[in-house]
């Protein structure tokens, strides 16, 4: 009941209950009246952040080939370090809301084409230079090089020009009409550096509130508060920030509950009745946008025949995976990756279902014969050997034999990911569904990990960011949706939730819809108990 109770008067505090709601719950629980008024006071107290202190993250995802610059990042812990130190130009509050962040105004052209962003004035670099206009215009030019390797090419592909036009003022053209840009321009690897990380881009230099001190690949980050960080009400409360790599479940837990460390991301749902029953943990979960998956690439043999990949796609039990592997904690995915998460989402697109006949059809057209070998890994997501091992018996029903790869969590990124033709991956999903598809799915995307190439859908892609009309364009989305699913090498069997946990100690915790760790902002926005 305590529990049931702190948990619900935190959200008082977030505003997403009434006060009246809160006692009229306490009453029928049998608290009293002034002792739920003082939970409430208690949680209000809480909720104003405390500054001091090291705040420490056991998180999986890290490895030895991780890099501070920003053009690379690919794995949650790069993300969430990242979010640390680097900002951009806007930000995506949990509601899907714009939020500015180093540009304070934007607008656009009619035709919504040409945008300005007038930038913060006496936002300080940690090396002591003041961010302007050539720092941002020197950052969009680095990641739209086509040698940058940048994780943001797809999107910067999309822009004309870019130009300063004014010391704290910059006009972004897009190619086309682009109503998404400063969505887009969100992006974690568009943070902004000095000289746009063209001197330095692995310094770790950003105008975030906190200031690198220690990077060891694979093993530890870490940060101190920058004393002149302009926003330091906002982000930036403990004195320290820490990430130490546990690429293992059971350490990273045995880490938490030791008080090794505050914070810990991927929690196996297997394991959450047994972590929320610690006396000292609290279990944080958010539905959202993420997803696991196990991608093909279309333009490599075998998957490069459709009815091999269709083969692929009935062959797997999506319930008995969410049931077995998510133990609810996620939904059934249809093989593109947007959900009901995303505004103009095509609710119309018939449901794949676990079909052995067809599996065994497409099996036979392909006239492929032999193992088909799928790699995989812990650190893919939580769950995603067994749920490969789930997917080698499925399809085994439909004489389709997958031969399953374990692969180090190591290098797994580098590696295997985007590299080896069939492997288990995850997506945290993006802000928009121009976003997602621009990022992953157009013909040209860097991070392309399924080798989708079609002109028409890129066309489609183009066209979508122009419509105003909100009817035509989730006509095209779900054109595009139907051309993954059906045509494309992604099997998304899955939508997980985001499920971590943290110590008593830590406060602030703030659902984040758009990726883990509160989206990656989590160590600079929680804080310490006293």
């Amino acid at each position: 009941m305590s529990r049931e109770l702190e948990f619900l008067s935190t959200q008082v505090i977030m505003g997403r209950m009434s006060r009246r709601d809160f006692l009229g719950r306490a009453a029928a629980l049998g608290v009293a009246i002034p002792v739920a008024t003082s939970m409430l006071s208690s949680a209000a107290l809480a909720s104003s952040p405390i500054k001091g202190g090291a705040l420490r993250a056991g998180m999986q995802g890290g490895e030895s080939t991780d890099s501070l610059d920003p053009a690379l990042w690919t794995s949650q812990v790069q993300h969430s370090f990242g979010q640390s130190w680097g900002e951009a130009l806007t930000n995506v509050s949990p509601e899907g809301d714009l939020v500015p962040r180093l540009a304070e105004e934007i607008h656009a052209s009619d035709d919504a084409r040409e945008w300005t962003f007038r930038l913060r004035r006496g936002v300080q670099f940690h090396n002591g230079k003041e961010m302007d206009a050539d720092d941002v215009v020197a950052t969009l030019e680095r990641h739209s090089d086509e040698d940058s390797q940048s994780g943001a090419l797809g999107i910067m592909r999309g822009i004309e020009s870019v130009r300063k036009t004014g010391n704290y003022e910059i006009v972004i053209t897009t190619t086309e009409a682009n109503a998404d840009l400063p969505f887009l321009l969100s992006d974690y690897h568009l943070m902004i550096q000095p000289n746009g990380g063209k001197d330095a881009p692995e310094a770790g230099i950003g105008t975030g509130p906190y200031k690198v001190v220690e990077f060891e690949p694979g093993v530890r980050q870490r940060a101190e508060r920058f004393q002149n960080y302009w926003n330091p009400d906002e982000f930036g409360h403990a004195d320290e920030i820490e990430i130490l790599i546990i690429n293992d479940t059971t350490s990273r837990m045995a880490a938490l509950q030791s008080g090794q460390v505050d914070v810990v991301n991927r929690v196996e749902p297997s394991i959450v009745d047994r972590v929320a029953n610690l006396s000292n943990v609290r279990v944080q979960s958010v539905a959202g946008r993420a997803h696991y998956v196990f991608v093909m690439h279309a333009d490599t043999a075998p998957f490069s025949d459709n009815d091999l990949r269709l083969a692929l796609k009935y062959a797997i039990n999506r319930e008995d995976m969410v049931d077995r592997i998510l133990r609810g904690y996620g939904t059934v995915g249809n093989d593109f990756p947007i959900n009901a998460a995303y505004p103009l989402f095509p609710e119309d697109i018939p449901q794949r279902e676990f079909d052995l006949d067809r599996a065994a059809y497409h099996y036979r057209r392909s006239g492929h014969d032999g193992p088909i070998v799928l790699r995989t890994s812990e650190v893919a997501f939580p769950g995603a050997v067994d749920a490969a091992q789930l997917f080698q018996q499925s399809a085994a029903q439909a004489g389709i034999t997958i031969d399953v790869r374990r692969e180090p969590g190591d290098g797994y990124w580098s590696e295997v990911w985007n590299v080896q033709p069939f492997s288990a991956s995850y997506w945290s999903g993006r802000p928009t569904q121009d976003q997602m598809y621009s990022t992953a799915y157009i013909s040209t995307a860097d991070w392309n990990d399924t080798r989708f190439k079609r002109e028409d859908f890129d066309q489609l892609a183009r066209d979508a960011r122009g419509e105003l009309d909100e009817t035509r364009r989730q006509e095209m989305y779900r054109d595009m949706g139907l051309m993954v699913r059906d045509e494309g090498g992604l099997i998304l069997p899955m939508f997980n939730d985001y499920i971590e946990a943290t110590s008593d100690r830590v406060q602030g915790w703030n659902p984040h819809p758009m990726g883990e760790m509160m989206s990656g902002y989590a160590l600079s926005r929680l804080w310490l108990s006293a």
